[in-house]
């Protein structure tokens, strides 16, 4: 395994994943610092969902570890890894769509600090008044509030999107994984998006976004790892990347 650097959170280490015989990932090194956002982009097909899942824990590696904070994630369960301090938004949003927004962002506060959802969660839900009371500051931060009555299915998929924010926050998580925040998005939500992603950086939280639109990926990341066909091939800053000719030959096919 390489060597960790001390303000690494994140370790993707020398890991490999086959499919038969399909090797899917091979060879991935990569160390999110802390407090910094770590985009990870790819052409389709290159990788970028199986990595993710791979972190997450829904995927085993064939071979090498994914480390957090110091601890070895291979082998545990997403729930677990969640508790540990990682939260994320998905490229479809994973919500209640029959509860309000607001019970929406209460439930997963409730989860964790109890390590289960209650058999009856709306009873929970109307006894704890300062899971409400954080999950109210959370729609404030994310420009909800207004809504927060509402059933989260009635939602614009923007909407829904930064809601599941929301919910990510209120666990106050030390990582935030975003697959595609901005998927299906109006160019206006794609930068609403974009602001609401800035100020969370703004306080320091470290942050892994897989994505495509390379408007939202050079707005906001600090280094940029580019997967092809399951490979890293370029490592580094925005400007590092955007002048690379293996990005640039990715993307125009020349690595298919």
């Amino acid at each position: 395994m390489s060597e960790t650097k001390s303000n690494v959170v994140l370790h993707v280490a020398d890991v490999h994943k086959r499919f038969g015989g399909l090797h899917a990932l091979a060879d991935i090194d990569l160390q999110v610092e802390e407090g910094q956002t770590h985009a990870i982009i790819g052409p389709n097909g290159a990788g970028k969902s199986t990595l993710l899942n791979v972190i997450i824990g829904k995927l085993a590696p064939s071979s090498g570890a994914v480390v957090f904070d110091g601890n070895v994630l291979t082998g545990r369960k997403p729930y677990e890894i969640n508790q540990m301090g990682i939260a994320r938004v998905f490229q479809t949003p994973e919500i209640f769509t029959d509860l309000s927004v607001l019970h929406n962002v209460m439930i997963p506060a409730l989860a964790r600090r109890d390590g289960a959802y209650k058999f009856n969660i709306l009873r929970a839900l109307e006894r704890e008044t300062a899971i409400r009371q954080e999950a109210e500051a959370m729609l404030e931060d994310v420009g909800m509030h207004s809504s927060r009555d509402m059933a989260a299915g009635s939602l614009s998929r923007g909407d829904k999107r930064r809601m599941e924010l929301a919910m990510c926050l209120i666990q106050h998580p030390r990582l935030l994984l975003l697959d595609e925040p901005t998927a299906g998005m109006s160019r206006h939500d794609t930068n609403t998006t974009i602001e609401l992603l800035k100020k969370i950086k703004s306080r320091g939280m470290t942050k892994v976004i897989i994505e495509h639109d390379m408007h939202v990926v050079f707005s906001l990341a600090d280094k940029i790892s580019v997967l092809a066909q399951g490979r890293i091939i370029a490592d580094g800053t925005p400007d590092q990347v955007r002048g690379n000719p293996k990005v640039q030959e990715a993307y125009l096919g020349g690595a298919h």
